[in-house]
């Protein structure tokens, strides 16, 4: 009787546990607490390898085990790793030292509790490219637009026209984050209608693709909502992807060249702007200018036989894929961008509009001047 193979599940998750001088950055204090925990669940058989990075001023945990999504252990241990690294914040008396972590006690699921979550889990193929997103000083649907162009676009991916094992399509799962309900729209044939949906990020998010002909799972998206979790602003979501590439899904090039240009995101200055989005590598990960421009990083590395793979010194094999020349068009847009916005100052559209500005603090300056209307 032939034995089903264990499946593998890549797990990204992130939180913003405090930052050096301001929301720019997570100081090397706080990526060591994640590398000494992480370390230790590698050596206890928890995971089986990790990679800490940070993405702006969230600390980002990579993890490949064979536990499923969802599990109450792997979530526990990124939880703790964050408590941990909140009370080392507190201590140096960082900026917004444990500012996602919303809940006091850990109740098996690390969902809901302010920290951004995605994971997959895949029985792996012969070749198992993998790419991670991971955004600051944006929301969710800040992956909608290149989810789109990757998967639907085929002036974006020349796979969905010239590779037969993409020519069935591919299947969106859209959430509305307000109602908490989800939709599966299949493209090409509903293209028009997931466009319609998707192209109001703010409340409808790509979580996951799927491969149409088959249901092979492709990216999967956090959806977490700090603003609809806390009933208040408390800082933006700052979500992560993790997308499968090559054999019959889209090639690494596809993957990225959405990002060729930058593109606008809400978010930005205390999550009331709208900002262009800029590629960068992990050294220039750091949200500067009017807290931003916002950034993204993308990782690219090969999962075998459960884990990252790695050098003859167990050392993840990871590649730095906005760490290239190839985008400096896109940040040279996004700085040209974030000129003209920041000229507007606030008035809209550089600001969010009303709604969305309802979960910020600016209700609460408008509110001294409510008594004052009369009548017109």
């Amino acid at each position: 009787m032939s034995r089903t193979p264990e499946k593998t599940t890549v797990s990204i998750i992130k939180a913003d546990v405090g930052s050096l001088a301001g929301h720019h950055t997570v100081p090397k204090p706080l990526l060591d607490i994640g590398e000494k925990r992480l370390k230790e669940a590698q050596k206890n058989g928890l995971i089986n390898s990790y990679y800490v990075f940070h993405a702006g001023d969230d600390l980002e945990l990579l993890m490949v085990h064979t536990r499923g999504e969802s599990n109450p252990d792997i979530h526990k241990l990124a939880w703790d790793t964050f408590k941990e690294a909140a009370k080392k914040a507190s201590s140096l008396k960082l900026y917004g030292a444990g500012q996602d972590l919303l809940k006091q006690a850990f109740s098996g699921n690390i969902r809901g509790m302010g920290p951004g979550v995605a994971e997959m889990e895949i029985e792996e193929r012969r070749s198992d490219p993998i790419v991670v997103f991971a955004a600051d000083k944006t929301e969710p649907g800040a992956y909608n637009y290149p989810m789109f162009r990757i998967f639907a676009d085929p002036a974006n991916t020349a796979g969905l026209i010239i590779d037969p094992n993409m020519s069935g399509g591919f299947k969106f799962e859209v959430l509305d984050t307000v109602e908490n309900k989800k939709i599966v729209l299949k493209c090409p044939e509903e293209m028009y209608e997931l466009i319609a949906l998707i192209g109001t990020p703010g409340r409808n998010v790509v979580s996951r693709v799927r491969r149409a002909r088959d249901d092979l799972i492709c990216a999967t998206t956090s959806t977490t909502r700090l603003a609809l979790i806390a009933g208040r602003y408390v800082g933006k979501d700052d979500p992560v992807s993790i997308v499968r590439a090559q054999h019959g899904l889209p090639a690494l090039g596809e993957i990225l060249v959405p990002f060729m240009h930058s593109y606008f995101v809400e978010g930005w200055m205390r999550g009331s702007h709208w900002g262009p989005l800029m590629p960068v590598g992990l050294k220039d990960s750091r949200c500067t200018l009017f807290d931003g421009p916002p950034r993204i990083v993308a990782l690219g590395f090969q999962v075998g036989n459960g884990k990252i793979a790695s050098d003859d010194d167990g050392v993840p094999l990871i590649s730095d894929l906005f760490d290239d020349p190839a985008f400096d068009m896109a940040r040279r847009e996004a700085i040209e961008y974030a000129a003209v916005l920041r000229r507007m100052g606030e008035f809209e559209p550089a600001r969010l509009s009303a709604e969305v500005m309802e979960y910020t603090t600016l209700p609460q300056v408008l509110e001294k001047l409510r008594a004052r209307f009369k009548p017109a």
